[in-house]
């Protein structure tokens, strides 16, 4: 595959990349670069955790990119999810480990690495005492956003702990690439700051678009300074509202009940949740999108691109509710493998522990 295949690859999943030109500089001096991303195990997968992980994983393994994904069961621990049963998360991790199988990971060209091992190599903690030591207090209460709070929700000492930690996690695994949300770009920028402050390496940033809940744009605002990126974040899909996330193995009369209560405002594409499914999940799964619709509004309509969507919607030629429905139709065919990996009473049994544990955002 030839470089600018590589790039543009690279930019349909990184709504950031930082650098470009890091990026172009690393696929022409190594075949098969590493990648990884993070996971706080902590409730039901979704959308965006699940799937659309799956999805973008599959592109950068196209561009050649050896991808990571990684279990932070300590992390999850130190935020305090699950009501901060450690047994629990860890019950949720192996959860989680089957979401990504039955979306489509395949466990042989991926690697699946636990928090809970890194912990116990005193070398990792070198590395997180070593960025402790040229990192000052104030830059890691900054850098609580990516726990999914804001500074003045920094409470506990334990708190420090977790930039710190992640920001040693590329270093760890020898990652080239950190490919994680834009959520999680505070403590990454830490990570490229610090490679050159230690004189290791500058991990490049590759951050994804966070799919929207479906109760549409939230302004709570604190993660980010900029507004468009803190609009995005605080407006993500969230396992902690239900209504609003679309979990992996929902049934398909919970899909269409969530989609028909979803915010989708008339001609409006920017915003619009059914947009971003359509968007990030169905044209990826999918060369065509069919709605169908009765003959007296125009019958059925079939689309190639999101773009051609879009143009469409905007203009008004197709009504909020055909377009739930075409998204839910959708869905419910994409999911069905997922669903059915479920169903089996081992797989079904991991999810137990969803049922005795607090879900936190």
């Amino acid at each position: 595959m030839d470089l600018e295949t590589k790039i543009n690859l690279a930019r349909k999943v990184g709504e950031e990349i930082a650098t470009e030109e890091e990026l172009r500089n690393l696929f022409q001096t190594k075949t098969h670069p590493i990648a990884y991303d993070g996971f706080e195990p902590s409730g039901y997968a979704h959308l965006g955790s699940g799937l659309m992980r799956a999805i973008q994983l599959q592109i950068l393994m196209d561009a050649g990119i050896h991808f990571k994904l990684y279990v932070a069961d300590w992390f999850a621990w130190i935020n305090n999810k699950m009501g901060g049963n450690l047994d629990n998360i860890q019950r949720a991790g192996k959860y989680l480990v089957e979401v990504w199988k039955a979306c489509g990971v395949d466990e042989k060209k991926t690697e699946i690495i636990w928090a809970s091992d890194h912990v116990k190599d005193p070398e990792y903690w070198k590395k997180v005492v070593s960025i402790s030591k040229v990192t000052t207090i104030d830059r890691m209460v900054r850098c609580s956003a990516v726990m999914g709070r804001q500074q003045k929700d920094m409470q506990y000492a334990a708190q420090l702990l977790y930039p710190a930690m992640q920001a040693a996690d590329p270093f760890h695994m020898g990652a080239d690439i950190c490919q994680l949300g834009l959520d999680q770009r505070k403590v990454i920028f830490l990570s490229r700051e610090v490679g050159e402050k230690l004189k290791w390496y500058k991990p490049i940033a590759i951050h994804h678009h966070l799919l929207m809940g479906l109760q549409g744009p939230k302004k709570m605002g604190g993660f980010e300074e900029n507004k468009k990126m803190d609009e995005e974040i605080a407006s993500k899909m969230a396992k902690s509202i239900p209504k609003s996330s679309i979990f992996v193995h929902d049934s398909p009369e919970e899909i269409k009940e969530k989609i028909g209560a979803s915010f989708c405002p008339e001609k409006i594409v920017e915003g619009n949740p059914m947009m971003e499914i359509s968007r990030y999940i169905i044209f990826n799964k999918s060369k065509e999108f069919m709605i169908e619709r009765p003959q007296k509004f125009g019958g059925d309509v079939s689309f190639g691109s999101y773009e051609e969507l879009g143009q469409f919607y905007s203009a008004g030629k197709l009504h909020p509710t055909d377009l739930k429905n075409g998204i839910a139709t959708a869905l419910i065919k994409i999911l069905e493998p997922v669903r059915k990996h479920f169903d089996k009473p081992s797989n079904k049994k991991l999810m137990d522990v969803f049922k005795e544990a607090e879900i936190t955002r």
